[in-house]
């Protein structure tokens, strides 16, 4: 029995009338959700509001479901924090070196932006906060034990918040502190003091967990289950970066999906790896093995939203064949330091915006002295575009063909465009990037180096702003 079927049955029998949830699964025609996406740009600064459209005509006669608040979940995304004790490092040598040639996360002021950002979900006081994976730099034991410390003031003002490992928090082998110009080991953490240290952030409120991974299925009210997937690789004793599901865990998650159907309930999955592959060319380590079975098995259950983090880089994707749409947060430590604002409808509509994290304003309240924090508007483009920098000159240096001057002009050009690329912006300069000389040079002269590809693929993936998406 189709979903939308089962509820008229539910109606007709007298029973209390409920708001139309996913469709239906399978062929039956007529009551597939309208799935558009609107071509406009909306500042992305607050939890989207209903459309005039979408309020034109109603009255008090209406039924009380359409009224109920409870019709809107809000759900805020944040993803690949990548929290570092402040304890493991003296900020000296080793540390700024690896910050300055790093993936271009603000190690430095991790501490700070995290702080904020939690203050921020308490002042928006939504449904439920989802941090998706990778919630410490290598998994230092330490980082996790006060990140989760943080994790409680949010609980505690009234929000859950719900947590799952990424690549980088489980059986790390670059579990490191700073001193100096040394770095020096420090405690990994196992899956089980994984679990141990998040229970209250999803795992000792859940309807069932998985028994071979760390993946959980969370009641959110009484029309939604957020389904959380551990996709890491760690049960070899050390880290992959890629991801994976194992058999026993897809046949775990039919489970889960068939008894969601059965009550009436949507379902919203969450992973740290990607479904889609969002990047043409770092597909590898970003893409789930095999991602076609999870594809098939959700787009058979009449799923439509996939939520993941992991590439850093703001984006959305919607799955060829079937209305099924991934949306990527980037990583909330990253310039310009966002996260996701998702408005998720009993009728599986949604809509989806991002928001930067108020550094400065955090700053100010909190009586900090830093200029980066207090100027964080303008030191954190620099800071990430520097970094770009440093990490195109390492491979153009190698190049003999290419001159000094060519070289310094391809690394200011790759780092302005991966930059609004990380955004989700890219789409803002793609027309001067097309004719700017440093496009010919890498074209030509950079032909031999995977940036060149990337380059490429940034500037075909250019087609829209990645900040915003509705699902009708």
């Amino acid at each position: 029995m189709s979903r939308s079927v089962w509820r008229i049955c539910v109606i007709l029998a007298g029973t209390a009338v409920i708001f139309s949830g996913c469709s239906l699964r399978g062929d039956t025609e007529g009551s597939k959700t309208s799935v558009t996406v609107e071509d406009v740009t909306i500042p992305p600064e607050t939890f989207p509001e209903p459309s005039p459209e979408e309020t034109e005509g109603k009255n008090e006669t209406e039924s009380a479901e359409e009224q109920d608040p409870g019709f809107e979940k809000k759900i805020i995304l944040g993803s690949d924090i990548h929290y570092l004790s402040p304890g493991l490092t003296d900020y000296g040598e080793a540390f700024q070196y690896d910050v300055e040639h790093g993936d271009g996360r603000l190690v430095t002021y991790i501490d700070q932006i995290t702080d904020a950002f939690l203050e921020e979900v308490m002042e928006k006081d939504p449904d439920v906060l989802i941090l998706s994976g990778d919630l410490s730099t290598n998994g230092e034991k330490v980082s996790h034990e006060e990140l989760a410390e943080k994790l409680r003031r949010v609980e505690a003002a009234g929000i859950p918040v719900l947590v799952i490992p990424g690549n980088h928090d489980i059986n790390s082998q670059r579990a490191y502190g700073y001193s100096g110009s040394e770095k020096y080991e420090v405690e990994n953490t196992s899956p089980e003091q994984f679990r141990e240290i998040y229970r209250e952030f999803g795992y000792d409120e859940s309807l069932s967990e998985d028994r071979t991974t760390l993946s959980y299925v969370y009641q959110l009210d009484d029309m939604t289950r957020i389904l959380m997937l551990d996709t890491c690789q760690y049960s070899q004793g050390y880290a992959q970066v890629g991801g994976a599901i194992l058999t026993d865990t897809y046949d775990w998650i039919e489970e889960q999906l068939e008894d969601a159907w059965e009550q009436g309930m949507n379902v919203i999955p969450v992973a740290h790896h990607n479904l889609l592959e969002e990047s043409e060319v770092y597909t590898v380590d970003c893409t789930i093995e095999h991602s076609e079975q999870l594809v098939d098995i959700l787009t058979e259950w009449d799923i439509n939203i996939f939520l993941s983090g992991h590439l850093h880089v703001q984006h959305w994707m919607k799955e060829e064949d079937h209305d099924l749409y991934e949306i990527v947060s980037g990583s909330m430590t990253t310039p310009d330091c966002r996260y996701g604002l998702l408005v998720y409808r009993d009728d599986c509509s949604f809509s989806y915006r991002t928001k930067e994290v108020d550094v400065e304003g955090w700053a100010r309240e909190n009586g900090r002295t830093e200029k980066e924090l207090l100027d964080f508007g303008e030191f954190r483009e620099p800071f990430l575009e520097q970094v770009f920098k440093n990490e195109a000159y390492g491979v153009l240096k190698k190049m003999e063909d290419i001159t000094e001057e060519e070289r310094l002009l391809m690394c200011d050009y790759y780092a302005r465009l991966n930059y609004m690329y990380y955004q989700g912006k890219a789409v803002e300069i793609r027309e001067d990037a097309l004719v700017d000389r440093a496009y010919a040079l890498w074209d030509s002269k950079g032909y031999m180096t995977v940036l060149r590809d990337y380059v490429v693929s940034i500037l075909d993936d250019a087609d829209r702003d990645y900040n915003y998406l509705d699902v009708e």
